[in-house]
Order: structure tokens, then C-alpha cells, then sequence
């Protein structure tokens, strides 16, 4: 009895392995440099914790959930990166086919997540849809070949405190010239 629940856990183990593999979540690989903008491919890099990024993966084009933690964005010169981490997928069989993965990044000020950002209409944005065939530890994660840089559309509008301003003194003169 305890030769073959042993042999059942070890089976388990190995299907569990089997279902589940790494990639190397990064900006830049061998053969690709994608870093991420805010507003046009033209204008500045994402920079610093006011904008995340979390890479989204499926067994089809149409089924990409989310896998691993939300990332900040570098600052600095490195504005537009963030650090590369080994992310596990573990809703495609690395064995037999290749995961669909995409990256998708938004404003902190737009939500907290990138689908409370999209329920905002604003400060989202995602790269394009690539394919990727993960590895299986011990091997060195896969590169996210195929990935293009994209933008972030603008930010959450947050008023400025002049254009504030302009309306509060603009209400106070109309109160003062009602009282004359």
C-alpha cells in the first residue's frame, strides 16, 4: 500500500512539473530591446513606481491571464525597463507547446491594476502578442523573443493646482461683482 501511494505522489509531482515553466520577464534579451513610453513610441520612457508592468500568458491568444507579481519601472537612465525576474506560467505545458504571452503596463494614478487602468479609460497600454516556449527549472528561463516596445496612453488626468486656482479667483470675482 505505501509502495503505491508513493509511486501515485511521485506521479503527481511529475505531472505538476510538467505543467508549469519559466520565462525570463525583461525588456531587453540577446535579440530584442522593447522598453515601454508614456503618450507615443516618441515621447518619455514609463519611470519609476507610478507605473507597473505584469506579464500576461495563456495557451491561446485569447485566454492570457495574469502570471507572476506587478513590476515598477526603473528610473533614471534605465526609465522604460524594469528589472528581468523569472516568471512561472503555469497554465500551459512547456513540454508540448508554446505559451502566448503579452505585456501589459499601466499608471498607478489609473488604478491599481491593469483592469481597474483599462475600467478607467486611461493609463493602460499593452505590447504585442508573442509566443514563447517556457522552460523547465533547471534550464536557464526563455527569452521573450518577438517583444516590441509600446505606450502607455497618457496618464489619469489630475488637474493642475494653476488651472485650480484660475477658477477659484474666477468664482470670487463673480461673487465680488454680485455684491457691487
Amino acid at each position: 500500500m505505501k509502495k503505491a501511494l508513493m509511486i501515485l505522489s511521485s506521479l503527481l509531482v511529475a505531472v505538476g512539473a510538467f505543467a508549469q515553466g519559466q520565462v525570463n520577464f525583461a525588456t531587453k534579451g540577446p535579440d530584442y530591446n522593447a522598453p515601454v513610453f508614456v503618450g507615443s513610441l516618441t515621447g518619455a520612457k514609463a519611470d519609476g513606481p507610478a507605473y507597473m508592468v505584469q506579464l500576461y500568458a495563456g495557451a491561446t491568444q485569447t485566454a492570457l491571464t495574469a502570471v507572476g507579481a506587478p513590476l515598477p519601472f526603473r528610473t533614471g537612465v534605465a526609465a522604460g525597463n524594469w528589472f528581468a525576474t523569472a516568471v512561472t506560467i503555469n497554465n500551459v505545458d512547456p513540454v508540448s507547446k508554446a505559451a502566448f504571452v503579452q505585456v501589459r503596463a499601466w499608471a498607478t494614478a489609473s488604478g491599481a491594476t491593469y483592469e481597474a487602468a483599462l475600467a478607467s479609460g486611461t493609463g493602460f497600454g499593452v505590447g504585442n502578442i508573442t509566443s514563447v516556449t517556457p522552460t523547465v527549472a533547471p534550464a536557464v528561463p526563455a527569452d521573450l523573443t518577438g517583444l516590441q516596445s509600446f505606450a502607455i496612453s497618457g496618464s489619469a488626468a489630475i488637474p493642475e493646482p494653476s488651472i485650480m486656482a484660475l477658477g477659484a479667483l474666477g468664482g470670487l470675482a463673480l461673487l465680488l461683482r454680485r455684491r457691487k
